[in-house]
């Protein structure tokens, strides 16, 4: 959950640091201000006929006051060979995230030194292995998981794909951005763009996660048993969740929503560790809450403890959130891990290995020491990401100056990675924000793939990209998705 990529539209008036290489053509349009205000009118309208929706901040548990959620007023230019990069390595990171949770000596000995410095992760770790000594009770397995790229123009212009990371628990906005692209349809068409309209693809994430979901529920066996979100206390996203929760509903699986609260009030676990709340069966636990340190106090974690030892579906199951942290990811760029992870699959090797930009482990020692010095030097070559989720953690230039020189002689600094900055070309949009002026914002976007995989016991019996979500901002914003308040929803527009 970080930076963004692409943008759509000329750098006419503005520095130009490099060709625009992926202009969508609005170029037109851009320079039109009665065309744009009249089209901005209409795009609200349609984001809220077509359910592209959040709740106020006002009140972020009640629907009587609804707004729409931000949105881009054009499709972002996206170059259609990397979007297809991107669909055609999604298996293969499935395959990836469901070999690493299988594998506790490969998480114990990457996460050794972040588990040193790191409570939260430590005790992640901690409940991974209890769970595994007492023996694992769930045989059937579920990952949802986004992989989040943005497009790198190197030193000669030419873009090239390159990972983010992939977030492994609670990746959102597959429901909202399956509503997107028929706002998009509608803006083009008003503004005189009727055959650019038909080039933006059908895109429906909430129906492949709820594939995923749907065909978890039905390994696990029991016609009665409701599939379980577990939800947040502050619930602004909910319309995000609701259309994954109607698919499911359409296939007449029950659904019902409760927060770790209410597990550790009224959750329980009979003989066979089937897990009940409120006298339910539930089937699958489908986490869109848990992914960072203020999620829990003591009561929170003793409901995740109860959660991972049963023997419903959970996704993602400890180990697979363990699977996504920064650290792993780090030690993923290592030569010879994705061998051992992965042996014998040559070219689902090469196809990831290929997305990776440049990582680099703080650990305490030489090369620890040379890393740290290289950044505090030249800090804008790189980004510091800590072992969190959900975006506005990141941190850049100055400031990671700052905090490196605070750290850089102590095993603090393990719980952090160093990345390669990305450097995407921006692009001008309008960025629609309820109560927020309309004004023109230089942009770059992030694409995410959404990846879906079912196994049960050693046999993979579903693993397929199930969509994708494109985030744009404003480029003074470093760090932080849509949910954190900085990007917005898009839709590609492939060049």
């Amino acid at each position: 959950m970080e930076v963004p990529s692409f943008g759509a539209g000329p750098l006419r008036g503005r520095r130009r640091r490099r060709p625009l290489a992926m202009a969508a053509p609005w170029e037109d349009v851009l320079r039109n201000e009665a065309a744009i205000q009249q089209a901005a009118l209409v795009a609200v309208d349609a984001a809220l006929l077509e359910g592209v929706l959040m709740r106020t901040e006002r009140e972020p548990n009640a629907s009587d006051v609804v707004n729409y959620a931000p949105f881009t007023l054009l499709p972002s230019a996206v170059p259609s060979a990397l979007f297809e990069q991107a669909y055609a390595v999604q298996q293969d990171f499935n395959l990836l995230v469901d070999a690493i949770s299988q594998n506790k000596e490969f998480l114990e000995h990457t996460l050794a030194s972040t588990i040193k410095v790191d409570d939260f992760t430590a005790r992640l770790f901690r409940i991974h292995v209890q769970v595994l000594e007492e023996g694992l009770a769930q045989s059937v397995f579920l990952g949802i998981n986004r992989s989040d790229y943005m497009f790198d123009c190197g030193v000669d212009g030419t873009p090239a794909l390159k990972q983010i990371e992939i977030n492994t628990i609670a990746a959102s906005f597959g429901g909202l951005t399956s509503r997107t692209a028929a706002v998009h349809r509608r803006v083009l068409k008003v503004l005189g763009k009727s055959e650019e309209a038909l080039r933006l693809l059908p895109n429906n994430p909430s129906k492949g996660l709820a594939l995923g979901i749907a065909k978890a529920w039905e390994l696990y066996g029991s016609q009665s048993a409701v599939v379980m979100f577990l939800v947040e206390e502050v619930q602004r996203n909910i319309f995000d969740q609701r259309c994954v929760e109607n698919e499911l509903w359409n296939r007449n699986i029950r659904v019902i929503r409760k927060r770790f609260r209410d597990v550790f009030e009224k959750g329980s676990l009979d003989d066979a560790k089937r897990l009940y709340m409120d006298g339910q069966e539930v089937a699958v636990v489908y986490y869109r809450e848990g992914y960072v340190p203020k999620n829990y106090d003591q009561q929170n974690w003793e409901a995740r403890l109860l959660l991972e030892r049963s023997r419903a579906v959970k996704c993602p199951d400890i180990a697979t959130q363990l699977a996504g942290t920064k650290k792993v990811q780090q030690e993923l760029s290592q030569p010879g891990t994705l061998e051992r992870l992965l042996p014998g699959r040559t070219e689902a090797i090469a196809r990831i290995r290929a997305t990776f930009a440049g990582l680099y482990s703080l650990d305490m020692g030489e090369e620890g020491d040379k890393i740290a010095a290289t950044a505090i030097a030249d800090p804008d070559r790189f980004v510091l990401k800590p072992q969190r989720e959900g975006g506005g953690n990141n941190l850049y230039g100055e400031e990671l100056r700052q905090v490196l020189e605070k750290i850089r002689d102590s095993p603090e600094r393990t719980s952090y990675i160093l990345m390669d900055k990305i450097k995407p070309q921006p692009a001008m949009n309008y960025l629609l924000r309820a109560h927020s002026p309309l004004q023109v914002s230089e942009c770059i976007s992030e694409l995410g793939i959404f990846g879906v995989y079912v196994r049960q016991g050693k046999e993979m019996v579903m693993n397929k990209a199930a969509g994708h979500l494109l985030r744009t901002k404003a480029i003074e914003h470093a760090d932080g998705g849509v949910a954190a308040g900085v990007a917005v929803l898009d839709t590609p527009y492939l060049v």
